[in-house]
């Protein structure tokens, strides 16, 4: 399919205003008359995001009956996943080994979210040596394909370490449970291991919407955009009008809704901030929404957002901290006819392999992934390119235990959602051998979709079979 266009705009085409810059989606001015979009510099890339939710899943009630094909009928924690069956995979049988307490010690694996991306083993330490070997995959996909974004990856967590989650312990820093994302630092080739640091995690939306739409690159910046109402785009407005009157009616529409969705944004994080400053007994910083639900869709939509515009490619989401004692109340829906649940998400994790205790902890991980199923939908449906950003992204879904109740780290769940560019198939479920396969290998295979060939990332021990 090939696109003529009245005039050809840089792909990386930004907006500048007083103390604004914004980056414009993808739009067929971008496109070269007469040429195809996979011969051109605006061929969409494949995103990546890694989230990760810590104490596993109800054993039983998240593992697709058949091997092969998904079954008609998706486990009960999955269901929610139906409308993008054909872009998901389930993965059964993995080995989270690199979450394991070391030898002879009890209790350290609460301690080692780091572990998810990397498949290492965090050096056991609480000083400024913490360390987990090797850089997170995310950073490697970002070195490899974020240089020409205004973002190379960003970081978004979904709880405050100072509210409903405990301190850390067992000997290891707070950095391996605040952040999943590690960058690799500059090491003396003296030093046998590699140095590494945490990213810190983004909490709220308003700095999140600042970072990806605004300068806001002071606290005083920011400050003063809660307490303004008006919205960035105001000050874009001559530019805005120029370039409609520059470009085709497709693209005056893309740039229309793009527009009318940023603004939606900017009402619902004010709403927020409002919402939060009227609380003052909460202990949520403002702009940070007040319920979980409200907060994780809004990070998913500035996600979206973000990779519509091509301002980052990368992201991981930190959906809660380990040992967390948070009680989700979610809204009622086909999904959850009854709302939420008062079972706190550790101390349901131990259900005490109770069929009936097991259930409720099975209903509290099926919202989680409901939340994985809103943002999937939400990329199916934003163009990109030929195809959607589901198309050409890969969500990587996972946690670090299997039976959570006895602290299992083998038949450990995670689930492949997107095309990744037309390198995965899905509405598969791929079954691997107890105690065979390590999530390391997974993270090497993932690595292979975005071009970087590595001999080893973290426990692997070779690529991850039939995916």
């Amino acid at each position: 399919m090939s696109f003529i266009t009245k005039r050809h705009l840089p792909r990386r085409t930004f907006l500048r205003g007083a103390g604004v810059t914004l980056a414009l989606p993808l739009i067929e001015a971008m496109i070269p008359a007469s040429t195809l979009i996979a011969q051109t510099a605006a061929q969409p890339k494949t995103r990546f995001v890694g989230v990760f939710f810590p104490h596993g899943m109800a054993p039983g009630h998240w593992e697709p009956s058949t091997v092969g094909a998904l079954p008609a009928q998706l486990p009960y924690i999955l269901e929610s996943l139906q409308g993008v069956r054909d872009k998901t995979t389930v993965l059964t049988g993995l080995w989270s080994k690199s979450a394991e307490p070391p030898e002879g010690t009890t209790g350290s694996d609460h301690w080692v979210a780091a572990a998810f991306l990397t498949a290492n083993k965090p050096r056991k330490t609480a000083a400024a040596d913490a360390t987990v070997f090797s850089p997170t995959i995310d950073q490697i996909i970002a070195q490899k394909i974020g240089g020409n974004t205004l973002l190379p990856s960003l970081q978004l967590a979904l709880e405050d370490p100072n509210s409903s989650s405990s301190n850390c312990g067992e000997g290891y820093s707070c950095s391996y449970t605040n952040s999943i994302s590690w960058v690799g630092l500059p090491t003396p080739a003296t030093e046998p291991e590699m140095r590494t640091a945490p990213l810190p995690m983004e909490l709220n939306p308003q700095v999140v919407f600042e970072r990806l739409f605004g300068s806001g690159a002071t606290p005083e910046v920011r400050a003063a955009r809660m307490k303004q109402t008006t919205s960035i785009l105001d000050s874009l407005t001559a530019e805005l009008s120029r370039l409609r009157k520059e470009v085709g009616a497709a693209d005056r529409r893309t740039i229309n809704q793009y527009t009318d969705e940023i603004r939606e944004i900017e009402r619902r994080i004010q709403l927020a901030a409002k919402t939060s400053t009227s609380l003052p007994d909460m202990d949520l910083p403002p702009g940070v929404p007040e319920q979980f639900d409200e907060h994780v869709k809004l990070h998913y939509d500035l996600l979206t957002l973000a990779f519509k515009a091509d301002v980052t490619r990368v992201a991981t989401v930190l959906g809660a901290r380990d040992l967390t004692s948070r009680v989700y109340n979610y809204p009622r829906s086909p999904l959850f006819p009854d709302g939420g649940t008062s079972v706190s998400f550790h101390g349901g994790s131990h259900h005490q392999d109770d069929p009936n205790q097991m259930k409720r902890y099975a209903q509290l991980n099926r919202y989680h992934v409901s939340t994985l199923a809103y943002f999937a939908e939400k990329l199916r449906s934003t163009e990109d390119g030929d195809g959607n950003l589901l198309d050409n992204s890969l969500i990587v879904y996972g946690t670090n235990m299997g039976n959570s109740n006895q602290h299992h780290h083998f038949d450990v769940p995670h689930i492949l959602v997107g095309g990744a560019g037309g390198k995965l198939a899905g509405n598969r479920h791929l079954h691997y051998d107890r105690k065979t396969v390590t999530t390391g290998n997974l993270l090497l295979s993932i690595l292979d979709m975005y071009g970087i060939e590595q001999g080893k990332q973290g426990d692997s021990t070779g690529r991850l079979a039939n995916l």
